[in-house]
């Protein structure tokens, strides 16, 4: 028995092929393309750019064509990374002069019409190839005062605190300790202050303790002094490469900064300070 077809049902037909010839001639295209990329080989801190070509896909991230390289053009390429999921801080290198998880940033985002440049953190030691030695940081966390509990507020054992001084360091507890900030910093980058200053970093770790509402240890006179904290002056830079979205400047520096100023610089706390002296060594 013959069959019929509507021309409704013909022309459905015929725009699903379309649609799938498309589809693979995209595939197709993506699947071959071909970018150069420009890393930095080397070793402490002398070397030069090299060139490469690979074939990238749709949804390729730079880290993916790092090895790709390291894999088929360069294996003895030097490149730190673990979990590739913008959770481990350990990709850090810098795309295009900024400083980037190299797994979080897609190749689509970067101009196709200009090689990617991938280098190594500026503001630390070089290692090799596109890894730089971040231990400086380390050591300095360790300089940082310790929290240090308070005395319980009943006799339980047990604290009392409000939900809002709860969540105001819940933010601070994301970061991933990439550095990124740390890079982007020009103290550090360029002027090299990483004796005098402990960096976005550290400064977001110390808000964490001293907004802490457990907390009790004092750590104002270290940030004035020991940590640096008056080299900073609010770029705002550390936060534009924070990738976990951390307000850096905004929550931790700025309110570190003015408890800085309340403590040695206000005039009427300063009066304060002096009128109480006197009193004690009166009554003394």
């Amino acid at each position: 028995m013959a069959t019929t077809t509507s021309p409704a049902t013909t022309a459905t037909t015929h725009a699903g092929s379309a649609y799938s010839a498309a589809l693979h001639e995209q595939e197709a295209r993506a699947s071959h393309a071909t970018r150069v990329f420009r890393l930095w080989r080397g070793d402490a801190g002398a070397g030069q750019f090299v060139e490469y070509r690979a074939d990238v896909t749709e949804g390729m991230v730079v880290l993916d064509a790092v090895h790709a390289i390291q894999a088929e053009q360069a294996t003895d390429l030097a490149v730190r990374w673990n979990c590739k999921a913008g959770k481990c801080g350990s990709c850090s290198a810098e795309v295009n002069g900024k400083p980037r998880l190299m797994c979080m940033t897609r190749l689509s985002d970067l101009p196709a019409d200009r090689p990617v440049t991938i280098e190594p953190m500026r503001a630390f030691p070089h290692v090799r190839d596109l890894v730089a030695d971040v231990s400086w940081n380390f050591r300095t966390k360790l300089g940082i005062r310790r929290f240090r509990p308070r005395p319980a507020d009943a006799a339980d054992g047990t604290w009392r605190m409000s939900q809002a001084d709860v969540d105001r360091v819940q933010e601070f507890r994301k970061c991933i300790e990439c550095f990124l900030c740390q890079d982007v910093c020009h103290v550090l980058r360029d002027h090299r202050k990483h004796d005098e200053f402990i960096g976005p970093r550290f400064l977001v770790h110390a808000a964490a303790l001293e907004m802490n509402p457990l907390d009790a240890e004092d750590r104002v006179p270290d940030l004035k002094n020991a940590h640096g904290i008056g080299y900073c002056n609010i770029t705002k830079c550390c936060t534009k490469v924070c990738p976990e979205g951390i307000r850096i400047t905004d929550n931790a520096i700025i309110p570190l900064k003015e408890r800085v100023i309340d403590e040695f610089y206000d005039p009427v706390g300063k009066l304060v300070k002096i009128f109480s002296r006197r009193k004690r060594g009166q009554g003394a």
